[in-house]
């Protein structure tokens, strides 16, 4: 890019990157909004993949190549699958559910909205005095992020591979017929 064509560029004539990266992140909105809010279990799952996928194509617009792909690798093709498998093993309904309805909608709403607000203040009041170097290796980068990852969230992650683990010795323990009716359809 040429020293005029960076000077002309501002908040008003966004590159081809910035508007590829903002209708990416409507997608992946709407796909988080389908996901949260279908009625079907599989149908949610499969939504959760395109949001996730969404977030990894984000990933590659900001040029964060290796979240980019350790979101596809872990989170699309292992949690997505984890969840799957773990619905296919509890026998959960496929379809709508009538027991699944409490009527505590707007009680739930509230909270998410509640709990969507922490989080966004929480967040901007962290990063508010935060500055990027732009003088060091780039922020996206594989030292860069590993660095970080190794340095400060390494606790979360081993963390969630336990609830994760936790979560498919649950599953199979729910799968598994009661030892006391070996036969439950009776077809001896």
């Amino acid at each position: 890019m040429t020293l005029a064509a960076a000077q002309t560029h501002g908040f008003l004539s966004p590159t081809g990157v910035e508007i590829a990266f903002l209708l990416v992140g409507i997608a992946t909105l709407g796909a988080a909004a389908i996901t949260v809010t279908t009625r079907q279990l599989v149908h949610a799952a499969l939504w959760l993949v395109v949001t996730l996928g969404g977030l990894a194509v984000e990933y590659l617009l900001l040029t964060a190549e290796f979240i980019a792909w350790v979101q596809v690798l872990i989170y699309v093709g292992s949690v997505v699958v984890l969840l799957l498998f773990g619905l296919m093993l509890t026998k959960a309904p496929i379809g709508r559910s009538p027991d699944a309805n409490s009527g505590n909608r707007w009680v739930a709403l509230a909270v998410a909205v509640a709990a969507a607000t922490a989080l966004v203040w929480v967040v901007v009041d962290a990063f508010r005095v935060t500055w990027i170097d732009l003088d060091g290796p780039a922020q996206g980068s594989t030292q860069v992020s590993g660095q970080i990852l190794f340095r400060h969230w390494v606790l979360p992650f081993e963390a969630l591979s336990v609830l994760l683990l936790a979560a498919l010795v649950g599953a199979i323990v729910l799968s598994r017929k009661d030892a006391k009716d070996p036969d439950p359809e009776g077809k001896r």
